[in-house]
């Protein structure tokens, strides 16, 4: 079973509801639906309430990019934890995309991904740690440098370095 956490902690009520692709979409409320549905069924963009979308590793976000500005949710599946092209997913809707909505890690997120989800640009985990508040208190400082840049603020280490440098010889 896993619970659904923010960096803020965890999510008293999920308002989404997760349709399966045979299952009518309702005509109200927040609903995710697969991929393939949100490409392929335009009705669903003019349906009251929120939508979502759920991608798989295999999806091409490229496919739905002109819809990403009516996705309220986009939940990205990671079916293990070592497949990590959900990682590559959230990137992509954040940085090519300009996606603002919320982003949610699903499937096998496991402690150790967390704080590397983050950098990607996730805001909601279904966590399955024994203990999930816990285990995101720990994931949200486990680091505080970093060697890339992503999609968080930190600054990458080498970056950081150049501005001393400049600092100290603006000094001199």
């Amino acid at each position: 079973m896993s619970m659904l956490l923010t960096p803020a902690g965890p999510v008293a009520h999920d308002p989404w509801r997760i349709l399966a692709d045979d299952e009518p979409a309702p005509g109200a409320g927040d609903v995710a639906v697969s991929f393939a549905r949100v490409r392929d069924d335009p009705t669903l963009l003019r349906r009251a309430g929120r939508l979502g979308v759920t991608i798989a590793p295999a999806d091409r976000v490229e496919d739905i990019a002109d819809k990403l500005g009516a996705l309220a949710l986009i939940a990205v599946a990671f079916p293990a934890f070592r497949d990590g092209r959900g990682y590559s997913t959230a990137r992509l809707v954040r940085e090519r995309y300009g996606y603002k909505g919320e982003l949610r890690a699903v499937g096998d997120v496991l402690e150790d991904q967390l704080f590397f989800m983050l950098r990607c640009g996730f805001h909601s985990f279904a966590v399955t740690a024994p203990d999930p508040e816990a285990a995101m208190a720990r994931a949200v400082r486990r680091f505080s440098l970093a060697y890339q840049s992503a999609g968080d603020a930190l600054i990458p280490i080498h970056q950081l370095r150049a501005m001393r440098r400049a600092q100290r010889t603006a000094a001199e």
